[in-house]
């Protein structure tokens, strides 16, 4: 036997043997993607790049909120309709602009305080409708 087997299915070919292990694996992979190694291939990397964004309807969202927060209050940006880099970009933007802390949870962004004009005039600088939602 001048070939080298590296596994058990060249094994049972060698002696006229078919193997099942084929199938059996295909019945085992799962159909979402949560595969995350595999014996044959190594690391299977995730492929992100499919996130769905929320379309918008041309308005962004500016609330005031003090829900879960031990009566902080709290400005909430929603519905802008913009992938996860420019929202934290326009957070970070945001932040900066009203000297308070914040952060991006989904596709809200919350700024810590009551600022709502100055985060309407930066809104609207970077073109953006404002609404103000609640009271």
């Amino acid at each position: 036997m001048k070939n080298k087997l590296s596994s058990l299915s060249d094994l049972a070919g060698a002696f006229g043997r078919e193997t099942t292990v084929a199938a059996d694996s295909a019945k085992q992979q799962p159909a979402d993607g949560s595969l995350v190694y595999s014996t044959e291939s190594g690391r299977i990397k995730q492929d992100n790049s499919a996130q769905a964004i929320t379309a918008s309807d041309g308005f962004a969202k500016v609330r005031r909120e003090t829900k879960g927060r031990k009566g902080k209050g709290v400005i909430t940006i929603s519905g802008l309709g913009i992938d996860a880099t420019a929202l934290k970009e326009l957070a970070k933007k945001l932040k900066k602009t009203c000297g308070t802390g914040g952060s991006v949870v989904g596709e809200v962004i919350e700024v810590q305080g009551d600022k709502r004009e100055q985060i309407k005039q930066v809104l609207e600088t970077n073109g953006f409708k404002v609404k103000f939602v609640g009271g």
